[in-house]
């Protein structure tokens, strides 16, 4: 089992040269990254949490992993994240020590290597899933793993102290494991879909889903089996929530409590400034009295927060939920698909706008941007286009439909209840490597002549849209 874990992790002997160009590319880009904020975030001082969300800002990603790397926590969602700040937990020890041994916070050095890691491999799974497994040829699979990170909000993934590239990273695993045992005539067996569970779900819980529907696809009758739905499914689903809760009690109740008391603690001082303000400017002594002028003073207050945070970019750019619940809260009825879809699931998740660039939508960018120039939404369309067509091609590919099983489930999630439906764009590393799985099957479907016309068109696409990106964020982090 340890030889096919390493033998996953070889690089052959054809991926040696673009894999070092790949390598390159995501070093660099790291780089831009770690320079720009290396001054601001390597100082070692107590407030580590402040000092990365105030200090380090692109579009909707959060910096979390520098502060868990910093002074080790549970920062993350531990409903979201189950087991990630424990992935963590040896990254941030080791910073530690080189931080006691140098004196600086080497935390974005620390991510940057594991985003790199998870880019490279993520990169050499995508490109094996194109060469072994859809079958098109060695140059073609190149030019497809150029196309996918070219796209904006993966590249962005590969370079920002974000989950999203390490998701990418065990989602193309997944697909690559797949498509080699359904060459072999083989699906997942049980140690692989556990493993690959525990990790994906660790990483992000909702797409620990996508490792049961790989299993589901793959290994079809066989996923209902009594044996496989008891230790593959349920005891690992079971695992994984129970860590979650475990944490939330350990390390997140305690501190949710001690805000709670510090909060109760400023509005009763509060109450009691007041109190002694209503006692000096009234003439009555009566408790009631007093009381009902305290409460009414306490309600303009309370009344004008609210109104300040209905003028917020938080509460006017979420859309109005389906229905009130602890998790349904969180879904979206009134923002318009058509023009996410066009604008940010198709649009900013591949090509960044110029307007509000990397902006948040949570604090500063409308949800809804429009490009200045139509040539985007050519490209737009056309990709999407070669999308749709290569899904008709390869519609009789189980693999496809493993890939197309991801997709569908995060359409489902964002586009169709509306999670985070109004930063959808920073979630396409989870989804948005498929596209160029799917044109790959049209590749292989095309004649030998219009095949050759159509990796030259996909190669300078994937030139001007990764220019496109790179131009823009250069320009974000050094010039803006």
């Amino acid at each position: 089992m340890l030889g096919r874990i390493v033998d996953i992790f070889r690089i052959r002997k054809e991926e040696r040269c673009p894999a070092l160009v790949a390598l390159s590319c995501f070093v660099m880009l790291n780089v831009l990254n770690v320079v720009r904020y290396w001054e601001k975030l390597t100082v070692v001082d107590g407030d580590t949490w402040g000092k990365f969300i105030k200090g380090w800002h692109v579009a909707g990603f959060d910096p979390i992993t520098y502060s868990v790397l910093t002074k080790w926590q549970v920062g993350y969602n531990v409903y979201r994240h189950p087991l990630l700040a424990y992935f963590m937990w040896p990254f941030g020890k080791f910073n530690e020590l080189l931080t006691s041994l140098t004196g600086i916070n080497m935390a974005i050095v620390i991510a940057a290597c594991l985003l790199t890691f998870c880019a490279f491999y993520s990169y050499i799974f995508l490109n094996r899933i194109y060469a072994d497994i859809v079958g098109v040829r060695r140059m073609e699979a190149h030019v497809l793993s150029l196309l996918t990170f070219s796209f904006a909000y993966i590249m962005l993934a590969s370079m920002v102290p974000d989950h999203f590239i390490m998701s990418m990273f065990c989602l193309t695993m997944t697909l690559c494991l797949c498509g080699g045992k359904l060459r072999n005539g083989s699906a997942l067996n049980m140690w692989q879909t556990i493993a690959m569970f525990m990790l994906t779900a660790g990483v992000s819980l909702n797409n620990g889903l996508k490792i049961f529907l790989a299993a589901m696809v793959t290994r079809r009758k066989r996923f209902f089996e009594w044996r496989f739905l008891l230790f593959a499914v349920i005891l690992p689903s079971a695992l994984i929530w129970g860590s979650a809760r475990w944490s939330y009690k350990q390390f997140v109740w305690p501190k949710e409590m001690a805000r709670n008391e510090k909060k109760a603690e400023r509005q009763k001082r509060q109450e009691e400034k007041i109190r002694a303000s209503v006692l000096d400017t009234i003439k009555t002594k009566d408790s009631v009295q007093v009381q009902i002028a305290v409460d009414s003073a306490m309600a303009r207050i309370k009344a004008r927060k609210e109104m300040r945070y209905r003028k917020s970019a938080a509460y006017r750019h979420t859309g109005e939920p389906i229905v009130q619940g602890e998790f349904m809260r969180w879904t979206d009825k009134t923002t318009s698909r058509w023009d996410v879809a066009v604008e940010n699931l198709f649009g900013e998740g591949i090509m960044l706008h110029e307007d509000h660039l990397l902006g948040d939508v949570l604090v500063n960018r409308p949800v809804i941007v429009r490009y200045h120039n139509w040539g985007n939404y050519i490209v737009e369309g056309m990709l999407v286009a070669l999308f749709l067509l290569g899904v008709w091609y390869g519609r009789r590919q189980l693999f496809l439909w493993t890939a197309m099983s991801f997709f569908l489930m995060d359409m489902l999630l964002h586009m169709g209840l509306g999670f985070g439906i109004n930063e959808v764009s920073i979630m396409s590393a989870h989804y948005l490597y498929v596209l160029p799985i799917a044109i790959a099957y049209l590749l292989k479907a095309l004649p030998d002549r219009w095949r050759r016309r159509m990796m030259v068109a996909l190669a300078v696409v994937a030139m001007y849209i990764g220019i496109w990106n790179v131009t823009l964020i250069i320009e974000y982090l050094y010039v803006l």
